[in-house]
């Protein structure tokens, strides 16, 4: 029996309710300064209702980076994109919501037996991973995982780094249990473009981040899928191996508060789950390794170049940490 899993990236958001001026928090001068320095920065504009509001929202981020930052974590938080919003607001915006059968994605993945190297980057094996794209405000991190494993797939088989079109995705997908800006899954995605014969360029179907009328031309197609392989039963063993010797894999985990306001470091979490009942967000491991005894993975996320690492992260591996083995695939290119 397969597991029902919230759908990827669903995209409506909202406001929040306004803060309660009786639990307003009370705001240095320095905390108001740093507010209109970041609003400056992100060419951030408010009403003079909502001002309040988001800078309230915007101090009590900032406090618990710096808390966090001053205990020995295995990762720094940051001011970024996403500080003037509750997690309330990001889960509406960027996050999975609603509940999706998870059965296109049962393993068959067969595992070999090892030994594998201590350390794997496929952007430092050659042109194999697409610049980082940045999803927007549609909920659509399952295209752009979907996206980002099959050009590493195909470049690494070909030669050849392409950039597909993910509004075709969120466009097309979703007679294959795949719903727009509102979530999917990339393993459906890959059997979306193995049945529907392809999938076309950026350029020729470019990102809109909204849905819209499906408007693909199988002509145009540039890239196919011969197969899929699935990798799930938490076996983060067989991920190593397929990014290993194969290519970059797409994984699903949960997100949590603090990863929001993650900036470098090793990922961790003792607040979220490990379920796939659980996993909100779609992402792409590109390599793996170790640091001061800790094993990662390094994952490429979609919410552009300036959040994290370069738009990068890496998370613990070998615990199954959020969920991140519970629903990996990666697509076999026809080349």
């Amino acid at each position: 029996m397969w597991a029902v899993l919230p759908l990827l990236c669903a995209g409506a958001w909202f406001l929040g309710p306004r803060t309660c001026d009786a639990t307003a928090l009370s705001v240095s001068s320095y905390e108001k300064f740093h507010f209109q320095s970041w609003m400056a920065q992100h060419q951030k504009k408010y009403s003079s209702e909502e001002y309040h509001q988001r800078q309230q929202t915007f101090v009590s981020n900032w406090r618990k980076i710096n808390a966090h930052n001053a205990r020995n974590h295995t990762f720094k938080m940051a001011l970024n994109q996403f500080s003037d919003m509750t997690f309330a607001e990001i889960k509406q915006k960027y996050l999975w919501s609603e509940p999706q059968n998870c059965s296109a994605t049962k393993g068959n993945y067969l595992r070999g037996t090892g030994p594998y190297p201590p350390f794997v980057d496929w952007r430092k094996k050659g042109h194999f991973v697409s610049p980082v794209k940045n999803q927007g405000a549609c909920g659509s991190c399952w295209t752009f995982s979907t996206t980002g494993a099959l050009e590493s797939a195909i470049a690494i088989a070909g030669g050849k780094l392409l950039s597909l079109a993910e509004q075709q995705l969120v466009d097309c997908a979703k007679d294959f249990n795949n719903h727009g800006c509102q979530g999917g899954l990339p393993s459906q995605a890959f059997e979306y473009i193995l049945y529907n014969k392809g999938i076309m360029g950026e350029d020729t179907y470019p990102y809109k981040g909204q849905d819209d009328v499906c408007k693909f031309q199988p002509k145009k197609a540039i890239a196919f899928v011969k197969d899929v392989a699935n990798i799930t039963l938490n076996d983060e063993e067989a991920m190593v191996e397929a990014v290993a010797l194969y290519n970059p894999v797409s994984f699903a985990f949960e997100v949590t508060d603090d990863f929001m306001k993650y900036s470098k470091g090793i990922y961790s979490s003792t607040s979220c789950h490990k379920t796939p009942d659980k996993v909100n967000h779609a992402v792409l491991a590109v390599g793996y390794g170790e640091e001061k005894g800790i094993p990662y993975w390094i994952v490429k996320n979609s919410w552009g170049p300036y959040w994290g690492m370069d738009g990068y992260f890496l998370i613990e591996r070998g615990k199954n940490m959020c969920g991140l083995a519970a629903c990996a695939s990666y697509p076999i290119p026809l080349v």
